[in-house]
């Protein structure tokens, strides 16, 4: 199966979700996406980059930094601290959820505003080992 595929698929399981898709946030690429509706490529890939802002932004990696140092955790150790994310918009639900086999691979995940919270953070973490299969 193919990621646009399983993207696909794991929308129909996701209330009122009207996009997905797989950024690398080390590289800033796109690595799938699936919408209802077209989109230039550029904003598709505006959306890969500002990704990697929201989890690897300067700010970011300094408060993990010093949860680490806070709590004694070598700053060597690349454990991630920041995991899933719920941005809520005027009109859109936002979940973005750091793939769990590799820390640079971020799910996005874009519903209705209506659409229930707890369903759509349940739902998407679900969805989840399918899509970490296929990348």
């Amino acid at each position: 199966m193919s990621i646009e595929a399983q993207l696909q698929q794991s929308m129909s399981n996701i209330p009122e979700c009207l996009a997905a898709g797989v950024s690398d946030i080390e590289t800033g690429m796109l690595l799938g996406v699936k919408t209802v509706d077209s989109h230039p490529t550029e904003v598709l890939e505006l959306v890969a980059a500002a990704t990697a802002d929201l989890y690897q932004g300067s700010n970011v990696l300094s408060i993990e930094r010093m949860f680490k140092k806070s709590r004694g955790i070598d700053e060597s150790n690349d454990e991630r601290y920041f995991q899933d994310m719920l941005i809520t918009s005027k009109n859109l639900l936002h979940m973005f959820l750091r793939s769990r086999t590799n820390p640079n691979h971020v799910i996005t995940i874009v519903c209705r505003g209506t659409a229930n919270m707890g369903m759509v953070i349940s739902k998407s973490r679900a969805a989840l080992p399918a899509i970490e299969k296929l990348l």
